[in-house]
C-alpha cells in the first residue's frame, strides 16, 4: 500500500461514507474522493498525461488542486508544484528547467501565465469540475498502477530564477509518512486535521493529507493563513489538530487576547523548531491544547519527534520510527572531520531511513555531496542530548565565522528577542574588511516602543560572549517572509545602509571624547 493512491483507495473501502475533505464550500467522503481522484485521472490521461510525465501545477491550498495532485499521483506522473504567488520570471525559470508535459493552473492566474511567455495552461476548473460532487461508483474503480519506488513529486526548495533545486520524492517516502504522522501524534478517526499550509511543500501533502487518509481522519483545507480568523475556522470545522511552520504560532499570539481563546475542539498541535519551554507552557494555556515538536525536510519527512508520554521541551526529539514496521530511521551526529559526536557535543545531523530522497533531480554533484553511504546529511547542527533527543543549533550555512570563532545567529536572536522593545529580530552575516563576517541584526520594534541601539548592544553583551554581538544594527518596520511564514533572510538587505547603527564606530566615539 506504500503509495499515494493505495492510501486513497484504502480509505474509500474502510469507510466510504465518511466525509474526509471539507472547507467553506461543502464537503466529500472518502469514497466520494476516491471517485474524484479516479475521474480526474481519466481526464489528465485524455489530455496526454502519461506515467513518469513531468507536471508542473501551481498549487493553491484548495480541494480542486489536492484532488488533481492525487490523480496525478494516481496516473504515475510527477507532479512539480509551484507557489502560485510566484513572479512570471520564477515560473518560466522552472517551467524552462522542467521542460513539463503540462502546466495545470487557473484562471486567476491566467496572466501570471501569459506573462510567463508559456503556452495555454490546463484549466484546474475544467479538469476537477465541482470538487464536491460524490458520483455513483463512489470510486470503486481507482486503479493502482505505481510502484513505492517511483518518484511522486519534484520539490523545489529554492528560487526558480535560474536552476532550483529540486528533491525527488517517492510514493514510499509520501505514504510512510502518511502512515506515521496519525501514530506519532496519536490522532484516530474522530479526528479532523486542519492545514493551512501551502500545498507545494512537504508538510501539509505529506502529513495532513496523507496522515487523515491512512487513520480515517477528516481533513480541513484553508486556503491560506488568517491569525484572525484560524480559531473561528476551528470552531467552525470541528478542527482537532493543526500543524505549524515558521512564525505562525508567534502570530498568533500577537492577536489580542480573547475569553474565548481555548474555547475551540483543538486540542493538539505539531510544529518545529521547539520553542523556549515557557513560551510554549504560555501558548498552551492560552489557547488549550498540546504541542508537539519535531523535525524534517523536504529529503526525509521521517526526522525527529516528541516521544509519546515525554515533554523534551527545547528539543526536536528522537527519531521518528513506522507504526508497524518498527525501527526505520537512524540517526547520528558528526563533527567537520566526520567523527562521531557524543551526549553534549554539537555537530551535523545525518538520516538514514526508507524516506529519505533518491536525490535532486538532474544534479548528480549536489546528490553525491548530500548523501553518503544512505546517509542524508542534513546541514542542520544539533547537539546530541543524553537521553537521545536532538537540540536545533543552526544551519550549517548560516553559521558565521567571526574573531577566529563560530556562533549561530538563532543564539544571537533569542538573546535579542528578550529585550522588551523588540518584536521581531533577524540576525546575518555582512561582509567585513577582514576575511570573516561581520554581524548585523535587523530588528523590528515593539508597537509604540522605541529602539535603543547603545543599550540593546549592551543588553546582547550581558547575555553573549562579545564575538558573538552585532557590530551593526538596522531598524526595519518588518522583517521579509517565505510563504511558510519563515523569515527571508536572503531578502535583507546585504550591504551598508545610511539607516544602521554602527556600535564598533560607537564605542570608538565614545572612547575618543573619554580623553579629550
Amino acid at each position: 500500500m506504500q503509495t499515494i493512491p493505495g492510501l486513497v483507495a484504502a480509505a474509500a473501502q474502510r469507510d466510504p461514507g465518511a466525509v474526509w475533505l471539507r472547507n467553506d464550500e461543502g464537503t466529500l467522503t472518502f469514497a466520494g474522493a476516491a471517485g474524484q481522484v479516479g475521474r480526474l485521472a481519466q481526464r489528465l490521461r485524455e489530455a496526454g498525461i502519461r506515467r513518469g510525465d513531468l507536471v508542473v501545477i501551481t498549487a493553491r491550498t484548495t480541494p480542486p488542486y489536492l484532488l488533481c495532485w492525487l490523480a496525478l499521483a494516481t496516473l504515475g506522473a510527477v507532479t512539480v508544484p509551484t507557489d502560485p504567488a510566484a513572479t512570471a520570471q520564477e515560473l518560466a525559470g522552472l517551467v524552462g528547467q522542467v521542460e513539463p508535459r503540462a502546466l495545470i493552473s487557473d484562471a486567476a492566474l491566467s496572466q501570471l501565465v501569459a506573462d510567463a511567455g508559456l503556452p495555454e495552461a490546463l484549466g484546474i476548473e475544467t479538469l476537477a469540475g465541482d470538487w464536491r460532487v460524490e458520483g455513483a461508483d463512489g470510486g470503486a474503480d481507482l486503479t493502482v498502477n505505481v510502484a513505492p519506488g517511483d518518484l511522486a513529486v519534484l520539490i523545489p526548495t529554492s528560487g526558480t530564477t535560474g536552476r532550483s533545486k529540486l528533491v525527488m520524492q517517492t510514493h514510499r517516502a509520501y505514504a510512510m509518512a502518511g502512515e506515521g504522522f496519525p501514530y506519532w501524534m496519536e490522532l484516530g478517526p474522530t479526528d479532523r486535521l486542519m492545514t493551512s499550509l501551502p500545498l507545494f511543500h512537504i508538510n501539509a501533502p505529506a502529513y495532513s493529507v496523507l496522515g487523515s487518509l491512512a487513520c480515517g481522519a477528516g481533513l480541513v483545507l484553508l486556503p491560506r493563513f488568517s491569525a484572525s480568523g484560524f480559531l473561528d475556522s476551528a470552531r467552525r470545522h470541528g478542527a482537532t489538530e493543526f500543524n505549524a511552520i515558521g512564525a505562525m504560532l508567534e502570530i498568533l499570539t500577537r492577536q489580542p487576547p480573547r475569553a474565548d481563546d481555548a474555547d475551540t475542539p483543538l486540542r493538539l498541535c505539531y510544529t518545529g523548531p521547539s520553542p523556549a519551554r515557557d513560551w510554549q507552557e504560555a501558548f498552551e494555556r492560552r489557547f488549550g491544547l498540546r504541542v508537539v515538536c519535531g523535525y524534517a525536510m523536504s529529503e526525509s519527512p521521517y526526522g525527529l519527534i516528541w516521544r509519546h508520554g515525554t515533554r523534551p521541551y527545547g528539543t526536536l526529539g528522537s527519531p521518528r520510527q513506522h507504526p508497524i514496521l518498527g525501527t526505520v530511521n537512524e540517526a547520528r551526529v558528526v563533527d567537520e572531520d566526520k567523527h562521531e559526536c557524543g551526549p553534549g557535543e554539537t555537530g551535523e545531523l545525518l538520516l538514514r531511513n526508507p524516506t529519505v530522497t533518491p536525490g535532486y533531480w538532474r544534479m548528480p554533484e549536489e546528490t553525491a555531496a548530500a548523501i553518503v553511504d544512505g546517509w542524508m546529511h542534513t546541514g542542520d547542527l544539533v547537539t546530541l542530548n543524553g537521553d537521545g533527543t536532538y537540540t536545533f543549533v543552526a544551519r550549517q550555512k548560516e553559521v558565521l565565522r567571526r574573531r577566529g570563532q563560530n556562533l549561530s545567529p538563532a543564539e544571537v536572536e533569542d538573546a535579542i528577542l528578550a529585550h522588551p522593545a523588540v518584536l521581531e529580530v533577524a540576525v546575518v552575516g555582512v561582509e567585513s574588511e577582514l576575511t570573516e563576517d561581520e554581524v548585523k541584526a535587523f530588528v523590528v520594534a515593539e508597537p509604540g516602543r522605541v529602539l535603543d541601539f547603545a543599550e540593546l548592544r549592551a543588553w546582547t553583551g550581558q547575555r553573549l560572549s562579545a564575538f558573538k554581538v552585532p557590530r551593526f544594527w538596522q531598524a526595519v518596520e518588518a522583517l521579509p517572509r517565505t510563504p511558510t511564514s519563515r523569515v527571508a533572510k536572503h531578502r535583507l538587505p546585504a550591504g551598508r545602509t545610511p539607516e544602521e547603527y554602527d556600535a564598533e564606530a560607537a564605542s570608538n566615539d565614545r572612547e575618543a571624547k573619554g580623553h579629550e
